[in-house]
């Protein structure tokens, strides 16, 4: 009987610990410096967040902070800034999962780039975007027909044009 007892117990603990363990960790992240409630939050916060209302106090505090930063640069847009934004995110969501996935990816391996590596590749953007339109098209249609070797020969030797000491 003793061990049936036992048996009891330790299934009691293990129930209870399943319980308590995930209302700790909500009670533990709500006490860690950062973890903003939605009580917290600033009205033009909650305005902008408000989708976010019913399940906030249950975020982790990386994603509300990511959040409120993303709030905080939306109420600093112009509205035109908004509705490029707004733009941005409806192609975005238009693009197939595969796609998405290699954006990130090459996101991610742009933020692993040294700093100075991240400023050349930022600029030379910036003048691709500042190009007329047509020379634009001109350039993504010679891109396009490149093959794949042809691509990476093109932009070794862009490559060693803008880094000086590197040319051979």
């Amino acid at each position: 009987m003793s061990r049936n007892r036992s048996k009891r117990v330790w299934c009691y603990l293990v129930l209870l610990a399943s319980f308590a363990l995930p209302l700790r960790c909500a009670v533990a992240e709500d006490a860690l410096p950062g973890a903003v409630t939605w009580q917290q939050l600033a009205p033009d916060e909650q305005k902008i967040l408000k989708r976010f209302a019913d399940k906030w106090d249950s975020l982790p505090v990386e994603r509300r902070e990511k959040l409120r930063t993303g709030a905080q640069r939306w109420s600093n847009m112009t509205p035109e800034q908004r509705t490029q934004a707004k733009d941005k995110f409806q192609r975005w969501q238009k693009l197939p999962p595969e796609q998405q996935a290699a954006v990130r990816k090459k996101f991610e391996e742009f933020k692993q780039l040294p700093p100075e590596e991240r400023a050349r590749l930022r600029s030379q953007f910036q003048r691709f975007r500042e190009l007329p339109p047509e020379r634009r098209e001109k350039l993504r249609e010679r891109w396009q027909n490149m093959s794949p070797d042809q691509r990476q020969e093109f932009l070794q030797r862009r490559q060693n044009q803008t880094r000086p000491g590197l040319n051979r």
